[in-house]
């Protein structure tokens, strides 16, 4: 290493805090200065400073401005993977610690695929009643970022909806997970039993936008029934669908799982098409590399003998078909899953 390199590395290393790299992760993630002093309850003035400080121990750029944006420069993207193994490091020799004290003492960082965030704050609830000492932290991403997080070791368990063969992680299914069709609360066929989706052949479609999964189930169904929509409408998010679906724009095909207030309500109806509800999986992932403290298997377990029973008993009555009891079996069955 040349003279020059070999102090600026040593600089780096000797003035570096965790401070610095703690804030320096939350700016990387909101591309925000304001925001990341609102998430760390500082003033955007501190941020900058300490990011400044970072920058110049370095001596390279970690953000630039494009216009009114802030994005990641080359060093920065390097940077935020080695910041995030750090501190995942370092929150692991934390938690070592307090397993010396056993189960009922740790902290636990899980990442939730969008759809998951409607039923498993229901969960921890229950987990946090019965361990009061184990702090369980909720993080929200697409599939392609929690599974970076994992591994990052930024998060120690992750709730999916397919297994990640793109890594080397365990998955342990958790319950079934219904796709449904739905739409507004007057629609025709609301009442109509086991009905051909070609019966929906002039319907316009809400559809989430590509690489979704919710996306490529619907891409998935359309192909299996050989069917094609005379439209349809790609949106963001579940929460635009079904406020577009009860304004009568469209139906759509989601998980049952996003549903639990529009079914209730009645805002929303479930379409009886036949080789509808579509069964697909929750899985609690972990990497395979990943020691899982007690308070880790306390919480996964929890998760395994919980989830299943738990949404079976919110969502079964609203299964199409031959009504509640037909979806309590299917949704309280012991899911299928592979394991890795």
């Amino acid at each position: 290493m040349a003279p020059v390199t070999q102090s600026l590395t040593m600089n780096f290393v000797r003035t570096l805090t965790l401070r610095q790299l703690q804030i320096f992760v939350v700016a990387a993630r909101n591309l925000s200065y304001a925001r990341a002093a609102e998430e760390l309850h500082l003033s955007p003035p501190a941020v900058s400073m300490q990011l400044r400080q970072l920058e110049d121990n370095i001596g390279l750029p970690l953000f630039e401005r494009i216009g009114r944006g802030v994005t990641l420069t080359d060093a920065g993207e390097m940077l935020v993977h080695h910041a995030l193994r750090i501190l995942g490091e370092i929150k692991d020799a934390e938690s070592n610690l307090q397993a010396l004290l056993g189960a009922e003492v740790g902290h636990i960082s899980v990442g939730l695929v969008s759809t998951a965030k409607y039923f498993m704050p229901k969960l921890l609830a229950q987990f946090s009643q019965e361990h009061p000492g184990v702090e369980v932290h909720f993080t929200e991403g697409n599939r392609e970022a929690l599974l970076q997080k994992l591994q990052d070791n930024a998060i120690d368990l992750a709730v999916m909806g397919r297994t990640p063969v793109e890594i080397d992680a365990r998955a342990d299914p958790l319950a079934n997970h219904p796709y449904v069709l739905i739409g507004p609360a007057d629609h025709p066929l609301r009442d109509a039993r086991r009905f051909d989706l070609h019966e929906l052949r002039d319907e316009t479609f809400l559809l989430r936008e590509n690489g979704s999964g919710s996306r490529r189930v619907a891409e998935e169904m359309f192909k299996n029934h050989l069917f094609q929509p005379a439209r349809s409408i790609s949106l963001g998010s579940n929460e635009t669908i079904k406020q577009a679906v009860m304004a009568g724009m469209g139906i759509s095909l989601l998980s049952m799982h996003t549903l639990p207030l529009e079914l209730k309500t009645g805002d929303i109806c479930i379409l009886d098409v036949v080789g509808t509800p579509i069964e697909r999986t929750w899985y609690v992932v972990h990497m395979n590399s990943k020691r899982l403290l007690p308070a880790g298997q306390q919480f996964r377990q929890f998760l395994m003998e919980h989830t299943a029973l738990n949404l079976a008993r919110d969502y079964s009555e609203f299964l199409p078909g031959d009504g509640g009891s037909r979806g309590a079996g299917n949704a309280g069955a012991k899911p299928s899953g592979k394991r890795r």
